[in-house]
């Protein structure tokens, strides 16, 4: 597999459900703000609600980031609605959830499991720019954290914006950054 890291996501179109309606969205839509897409296999499964949950726990303050999140999954929006009414879990979710039943997202991001028309376990951070800054995929029985990618989120707009310093392991707003140079060479 091939990195998609450092590249821009190619145009798409789809519709999604969001806060109760139907609304149509493209690759423009994601340019000139922060973009987290959070691909998962299906609906109605087991993993993916609790995973769906904990990222609509944070969405409140994503928002208040400047980051728009966009769930995919290869389900008709009509599918994503049905289980949003169901589902006490999902039925918190304010973020759009996108029907991708035509794979073009899914393969746009090197995450559908071929032959089984369903994506994988993928979450990837989009800058402004439409530039893939982060990804990460699991396996399917392991679930992702949304406090771990709040604080992807927050070190790659710290990095965008102080251009020369980078943000080391487990690196956490308000720590200490570096700054790469000459005089840092074995020193860490």
């Amino acid at each position: 597999m091939t990195t998609l890291v450092n590249t821009e996501i190619k145009p798409f179109n789809a519709t999604a459900f969001k806060q109760g309606e139907f609304v149509e969205i493209s690759d423009a839509d994601v340019k000139g703000k922060w973009a987290i897409f959070f691909f998962y296999p299906a609906d109605f499964t087991f993993v993916c609600p609790t995973e769906l949950g904990d990222v609509a726990d944070k969405y409140e303050e994503l928002q208040k980031l400047g980051v728009e999140v966009f769930s995919v999954s290869t389900d008709t929006h009509f599918t994503h609605k049905a289980w949003h009414d169901s589902s006490e879990t999902i039925g918190k979710i304010q973020y759009y959830m996108v029907g991708d039943q035509t794979g073009t997202i899914t393969n746009n991001f090197g995450v559908m499991r071929e032959g089984q028309g369903l994506a994988d376990r993928a979450t990837f951070l989009v800058d402004p720019d439409g530039v893939i800054q982060a990804m990460e995929i699991t396996a399917e029985g392991i679930g992702r954290d949304a406090d771990d990618l709040m604080r992807k989120v927050k070190a790659a707009q710290y990095v965008r914006k102080h251009p020369g310093e980078v943000c080391p392991a487990k690196w956490k707003e308000g720590d200490e950054t570096l700054s790469p140079s000459l005089d840092l060479v074995g020193k860490i």
